[in-house]
């Protein structure tokens, strides 16, 4: 796994650019992420941030084994492109 300073670095060679513009450009981004997660966002050609209601549910106390009631609740999962999905599953 890359780390953010790794990242800048590869980026800013490819695309030619300064690491500033490119740090920049990731705040941005995530800055735009955040905001605009809750009605679905789109990172073309790696996936999407979607909204998903979970169902209230029955689960199990792992340590006691008592049985608990795990209420709904609303979470932000990613869900990768098909071309991503792709791209990682064949080593492309």
């Amino acid at each position: 796994m890359k780390s953010k300073h790794e990242i800048v670095t590869e980026l800013a060679a490819t695309v030619g650019i300064e690491k500033k513009q490119v740090e920049a450009l990731l705040e941005a981004l995530a800055t735009m992420a955040y905001r605009e997660a809750s009605e679905g966002f789109t990172l073309p050609g790696l996936g999407k941030f979607v909204k998903v209601e979970r169902k209230a549910r029955t689960g199990r106390n792992p340590a006691t084994g008592a049985t608990i009631e795990i209420p709904a609740k609303t979470v932000l999962k990613f869900k990768i492109a098909k071309a991503a999905k792709d791209a990682v599953m064949t080593g492309g």
